[in-house]
């Protein structure tokens, strides 16, 4: 047992989650004014409920990257867990300051297929608010990064290959679907850049200067 914990004690991380889901139900609960986040350009994108796979193909691609680091490496998990922890709340702490909303959603008669009565249950389900920015655009960056950057595959691997192909499609599916605004995927963007900026560049900036003194001490 004790060995167990001690190969797999990161396992607390997962805690995050009675903080994420209490608070983000609670702002999805809330009844609030709300600042419209749409431009005239989310108008030109046109409906597509076959962007629902790659939409909720996001809840399985999240978490298998989160295990596979999990039971491979972990600094790695732990660098991954900092980064997305950081980045969802900001994006909490953003929606829970100035909410924000959407009006894009489109009427779905005439759309009859699996795919239109997917998109139906997922309009149910999730309100239109706390939008900016996309947690699912900016989650999906993250875990990406985390694969290219990671020791355990091989430079031209074809898993990152098809992770870079599923995160594009992923953030298009965020517009195709008129969950988000090209708002909401511009500001995850740029919440990815600035923390992977932070936290993977900054952190590998002092790795190298660490071995950089270790090599000359030892010169």
């Amino acid at each position: 047992m004790k060995a167990l914990i001690k190969k797999y004690g990161h396992i607390w991380t997962v805690g995050y989650i009675f903080i994420y889901i209490p608070w983000f139900l609670w702002l999805e609960s809330r009844t609030v004014p709300y600042t419209s986040v749409v431009l005239e350009l989310d108008e030109k994108i046109p409906f597509c409920e076959y962007f629902i796979i790659p939409y909720l193909l996001w809840f399985l691609y999240v978490p298998a990257v989160f295990i596979f680091l999990f039971f491979r490496s972990k600094t790695e998990y732990y660098r991954l867990c900092k980064y997305l922890f950081a980045g969802m709340t900001i994006c909490l702490l953003i929606c829970t300051v100035w909410p924000n909303g959407q009006t894009l959603r489109v009427d779905l008669a005439g759309h009859d297929n699996i795919f239109a009565d997917i998109v139906r249950i997922l309009y149910r389900a999730d309100t239109n608010t706390n939008v900016f920015p996309s947690i699912h655009v900016f989650n999906s960056i993250g875990v990406h990064m985390a694969l290219m950057r990671t020791q355990y595959l091989k430079k031209n691997s074809p898993v990152k290959w098809v992770s870079g192909i599923l995160m594009v499609l992923i953030i298009l599916s965020t517009m195709f679907l008129k969950q988000h605004s090209i708002v909401d995927v511009a500001g995850a963007i740029v919440l990815a850049i600035v923390l992977y900026g932070i936290g993977y560049l900054a952190e590998a900036a002092r790795e190298h200067n660490a071995m950089k003194i270790a090599l000359r001490d030892r010169g």
